[in-house]
């Protein structure tokens, strides 16, 4: 399980920070693709703090891409849009994981490689590795699905410095906004403290139950499955 996270996380932090290098890029501030942060090479966004609780605890960050507002027409437009970017396609890659788990399995059942008897699963195949092969692959889409949905979701809540914060506080007055912001090491503190603590962990928890429970359900609509 560890191993397969390694991948997991690479692919997950490195798209979501790509991704906020996009929009902005999009929305003409050319500050991450100067900085060489339009890529996907892990290396060029990894927090070595963040990448641990994302292995360990499954909730992360990434290094934040740098975003200039003064380049955005729509200051505030700019900043939600961009700072939306990085949990929308931890979603998107979340609900393309649970896509190509379902897929998978659909595929592996249907061959016959796979039968169910008195409730229990069983791999038709004399070959270890054959087996092996389908429960890892078909896990690793799992949690490539379940990894990136826990992302998105972590990341959306509003709380300064995570992505969440910068979509809400952009709704606030400029009078309010700078007043949030003057505490952001302290709130940013307090939420460190209360995933140490365990705090949110119940909250997160059902929210990312929810969102899965509708990924879930969109999916079974493809008729396929």
């Amino acid at each position: 399980m560890f191993l397969l996270r390694i991948p997991v996380i690479l692919l997950a932090l490195s798209m979501h920070e790509a991704a906020h290098g996009l929009a902005a890029y999009k929305l003409g501030d050319p500050t991450a693709r100067n900085m060489g942060r339009l890529t996907l090479n892990p290396l060029k966004h990894l927090d070595p703090l963040g990448t641990i609780m994302m292995l360990v605890f499954g909730f992360g960050w990434a290094r934040p891409v740098p975003i200039n507002p003064r380049y955005f027409k729509d200051h505030k437009r700019g900043m939600a849009l961009s700072a939306a970017a990085g949990p929308a396609a931890n979603l998107l890659l979340g609900f393309l994981g649970l896509f190509c788990a379902n897929l998978f399995w659909f595929i592996v059942t249907r061959s016959g490689l796979i039968f169910e008897a008195e409730g229990a699963l069983y791999a038709n195949t004399n070959s270890a590795f054959v087996a092996n092969l389908v429960t890892y692959t078909h896990l690793f889409f799992y949690l490539f699905y379940m990894l990136n949905v826990s992302l998105g979701v972590f990341n959306l809540l509003p709380v300064p410095p995570l992505d969440g914060s910068r979509i809400f506080l952009s709704f606030l007055p400029a009078n309010l906004y700078f007043k949030v912001m003057r505490y952001e090491h302290i709130i940013q503190i307090v939420l460190m403290l209360g995933l140490w603590m365990g705090f949110l962990d119940v909250p997160l928890r059902a929210v990312v139950s929810f969102v899965m429970r509708g990924m879930e359900w969109l999916v079974g609509l493809i008729p396929i499955f």
